[in-house]
């Protein structure tokens, strides 16, 4: 096995080693780590690799509404130097441009417009959805049809998630009132689950490492939570009982700040675990660039293998985290407090 390992690894380093030195020899003044952040960041292209001055992209499009032109769609390559690809001012379309960062502007610069593309983050989001759905619809078509049967195919993968959401994570932290809140907790466990492993994929999308997409979740959690909330989890926040009067001019604060700092915890959290595990990837990756040596390659690559293991289950980790703190605080808030 440990033989199997290093041949494979050996084999990898010389594939790597290669595509970095035409890479390099591209552009002498190029940064040679300058891509971990165009990998990590949203795009609107979906890049997957380049091959000398060959690039394999795919164009998405670019959706902008502006009153005094109204709906407006263009493609990605539209705003595009040919040749390299680069995004700049000077590739500029019926009066907006993509800059150096990746973010569409104005040419003008006071003139109002709304953005609704389908940057790269967009479309994986997407896939996600398709695939889940497409997963979990196949799970409960085979039950539909075989009613009263051992699991098989989609099924048998699908039924042991979602029982363990069920009763490891909804039932103990939420209590009786459990079955309202699982389907949404299922929805978030699956779509993060699936998000942070397809990201794995080389070539594929930081989903769950954008800001926009944990804070989206977080802000779901945020809702379901206080608008499930009953009066005594809303007493406990406003009045906190048994409290002296005094006290309760610092605790009601506190209390009132805990509502979006818990929120604001799941966000960061998830963001944080899966880009930093992206950037360590890629920074491993960027070494054979660095240095251009067989044996820095053979160890870098040693090393990305290494971490796309970890990285492996840290996306299941997350996902069940993320899932599980959101039950507990949905728990707290609809749990019936006895007053004695």
């Amino acid at each position: 096995m440990i033989r199997k390992f290093l041949w494979l690894t050996a084999l990898l380093t010389a594939l790597l080693l290669p595509l970095a030195n035409v890479a390099v020899a591209a552009s002498d003044e190029e940064d040679k780590t300058g891509f971990i952040m165009h990998h990590v960041k949203d795009s609107h292209e979906w890049h997957f690799a380049t091959f000398g001055h060959t690039h394999i992209t795919l164009p998405l499009p670019v959706i902008v509404y502006s009153k005094d032109s109204g709906l407006e769609v263009f493609s990605s390559s539209d705003f595009q130097n040919p040749g390299t690809h680069a995004f700049g001012r000077e590739y500029g379309k019926n009066g907006f441009y993509i800059d150096e960062h990746d973010h569409l502007k104005a040419e003008v610069e006071d003139r109002s417009f709304l953005e609704l593309s389908i940057t790269k983050n967009v479309a994986m989001l997407f896939i996600v959805l398709i695939v889940v759905i497409s997963l979990t619809l196949s799970a409960a078509s085979h039950y539909k049809k075989h009613p009263n049967t051992a699991p098989k195919g989609v099924a048998s993968f699908i039924e042991p998630l979602v029982v363990f959401v069920r009763d490891e994570i909804a039932l103990s932290n939420i209590g009786p009132k459990y079955k309202k809140f699982t389907p949404y907790l299922l929805t978030i466990f699956f779509f993060i689950w699936f998000g942070n492993l397809m990201g794995l994929i080389p070539g594929a999308a930081n989903m769950t490492g954008n800001i926009a997409v944990t804070a989206t979740l977080a802000i779901f959690t945020f809702f379901v939570t206080n608008l499930n909330g009953n009066k005594d989890y809303w007493k406990h926040v406003v009045a906190t009982p048994g409290v002296p009067l005094p006290l309760l001019l610092v605790i009601v604060p506190v209390e009132i700040i805990g509502l979006f700092t818990k929120p604001f915890a799941l966000m960061v959290r998830l963001f944080v675990a899966i880009t930093a595990g992206h950037i360590v990837i890629l920074s491993f990756i960027g070494l054979i660039f660095v240095f251009e040596s067989m044996a820095v390659g053979f160890a870098s690559t040693i090393m990305v293998v290494f971490i796309n293991m970890i990285e492996i289950l840290v996306a299941t980790i997350q996902a069940y985290v993320f899932t599980l703190f959101s039950a507990m605080y949905i728990g707290q808030a609809v749990a019936e407090h006895d007053h004695h």
